[in-house]
């Protein structure tokens, strides 16, 4: 069992709750949350020093199967909401998921002004090139000629490159996974959470039901892991990085791409170096401070 002082047992156990994932059967979401719980206890993060927000979609009900502090928010606005959470108290750990939908379509506002701040915030986001929850409409990410429930005689948009969007935007750490891998998948989420500033880790996370066309097997006949074929890659290196970026067809990059240290948002904003504003003086006396509450609750 997990308290809130001490992690008793490394095991992915004491991150499940008592609420089984809907999910379809085979559905990558699954291979998601198993990382995501391994990474957070290998890196012994305290139920309570984490916040796991998302929006809406199949991927947007992870909080819920996590033991840990959930906020499952609106359509897209999952971004704006980590980033109140994590100015109001910066010492949290705040975690994002979703889907490709919910983050590169209404969301994608939000995206790209969150990496431009670079916050200290982790983004996992459950790419499958579909919109599941919706029963199989195109979403920003599907591929060109798919034909889908509104694209019957193919998807003639060009698709939104994820990786490309986040390195031109400001991201600080940017990869890619595959839910098919999930201890190179857990690794990246650990790196990513340990990382100060914006992580954000896009991971191909198969739809089985609404998406026959990027299968389990489809990725695994076309990923590579970077890591294997370029170790001593320049991490830092941006045009390397966009060039990487770009690649996807017969051969599609896994592994980290992208990362620097530059400072965060939280270490410029000057009322945050006093710390968390949650520790912070309010500066009213306590009878008002009711009143507010009493009137906005």
């Amino acid at each position: 069992m997990i308290t809130a002082n001490t992690i008793t047992e490394k095991t992915v156990k004491t991150r499940e709750v008592e609420v089984s994932p809907d999910w379809c059967a085979g559905c990558g979401d699954f291979g998601v949350l198993s990382s995501f719980r391994k990474s957070t206890l290998e890196k012994e993060i305290k139920s309570h020093e984490m916040l796991v927000v998302s929006g809406i979609g199949c991927s947007s009900n992870l909080p819920g199967y996590v033991n840990a502090y959930g906020v499952h928010s609106l359509h897209g606005r999952a971004l704006p909401i980590a980033t109140g959470a994590k100015l109001a108290n910066h010492n949290l750990k705040v975690v994002i998921t979703g889907g490709d939908g919910d983050g590169f379509g209404i969301g994608i506002g939000h995206f790209i002004h969150t990496m431009r701040r670079n916050l200290d915030l982790t983004y996992i986001v459950m790419d499958n090139e579909i919109y599941g929850l919706t029963t199989g409409q195109a979403s920003p990410t599907t591929m060109k000629e798919h034909k889908t429930k509104t694209t019957p005689r193919g998807n003639v948009e060009q698709p939104i490159n994820p990786l490309m969007l986040a390195l031109v935007s400001g991201a600080t750490f940017v990869a890619r996974g595959f839910s098919g891998q999930p201890a190179h998948l857990s690794s990246l989420i650990e790196q990513g959470i340990a990382h100060k500033g914006f992580a954000f880790i896009d991971v191909f996370s198969p739809c089985v039901t609404y998406n026959k066309l990027n299968t389990y097997s489809w990725f695994k006949e076309r990923i590579y892991k970077l890591e294997d074929e370029a170790p001593d890659r320049d991490l830092t290196d941006l045009p390397d990085a966009m060039t990487t970026a770009m690649e996807f067809g017969d051969r599609i990059p896994l592994g980290l791409v992208y990362k620097v240290d530059k400072p965060t948002y939280e270490d410029t904003e000057p009322v945050l170096l006093n710390g968390p504003l949650v520790k912070q003086p309010l500066g009213i006396k306590k009878e008002l401070f009711d009143q507010l509450l009493e009137e906005t609750m």
